[in-house]
């Protein structure tokens, strides 16, 4: 399994896709930096007074966990469907491995794909915010700083999974990239109706619970990280149930 990941991380890293997406981050989030200093002390309540801070306020879903996101989403959409496209899924099913083993290398790397951009988002704006509001912080920084970040890539983490699950089911790169944006354009939409706080989208960004509390009545973070599980189960459940099935000759 993990010269399978080896491998798969390898495809991902040697594309210039993938560098153009880490450093197409990087420059966001020098560029949001900028901006943001310009304005911090322009009037009162938008003001930053470390690196630290300022990442605890940006690194969710409404900023630069946005970015990583899309960035995600585009980047892992074909790392199935590609396959199919050029005919290598043959060359990978022919091996000792099973089915399960090659899929799941292929998530993992997607997982790390995600983690990639949420790590280059928060280091381009930890080292940019250093230089704008200065390198210093507290204990109690750091901590909303990493939960901020943590917050994001769940909510990357929840897309990315989505964008694999069509692009296993579809073999289309197309379908799943629109399926994933879809899905993070649903994410701010919120009905008032009891049944929605069942469904997917206003569950993803956990960092809202710590902003203006729960999007629904009766909405706990327990409760949308139990939904999370739930409906990140079923996609791996059917992306791994039609591989393991589908003729490919």
């Amino acid at each position: 399994m993990t010269k399978l990941i080896q491998n798969e991380w390898l495809k991902q890293t040697k594309k210039k896709s993938f560098w153009v997406s880490a450093i197409l981050m990087a420059l966001i989030g020098v560029g949001a930096t900028v901006i943001t200093s310009m304005f911090s002390d322009a009037s009162a309540g938008i003001g930053v007074d470390s690196a630290v801070s300022y990442l605890s306020g940006m690194m969710t879903a409404s900023g630069m966990g946005q970015f990583a996101t899309i960035l995600s989403v585009v980047g892992t959409a074909g790392i199935v469907a590609q396959e199919y496209a050029h005919g290598t899924i043959k060359f990978l099913l022919i091996r000792s491995r099973g089915r399960g083993e090659i899929l799941t290398s292929k998530y993992i790397a997607a997982l790390l794909y995600t983690l990639a951009m949420t790590l280059v988002a928060a280091l381009s704006m930890y080292i940019a915010g250093g230089f704008a509001f200065g390198f210093g912080g507290t204990g109690a920084q750091w901590l909303d700083a990493l939960q901020a970040g943590a917050y994001g890539f769940v909510y990357s983490l929840v897309y990315v999974t989505l964008t694999f699950a069509i692009g296993t089911l579809t073999r289309s790169t197309g379908v799943a990239i629109g399926g994933g944006l879809t899905g993070t354009m649903f994410g701010g939409i919120i009905i008032f109706k009891d049944f929605y706080k069942y469904v997917l989208f206003p569950n993803a960004d956990l960092a809202v619970y710590n902003q203006i509390g729960p999007p629904l009545p009766g909405m706990t973070i327990g409760f949308s990280l139990i939904v999370l599980a739930v409906y990140m189960a079923l996609f791996l459940v059917a992306g791994y149930t039609v591989f393991r099935r589908r003729d490919v000759a």
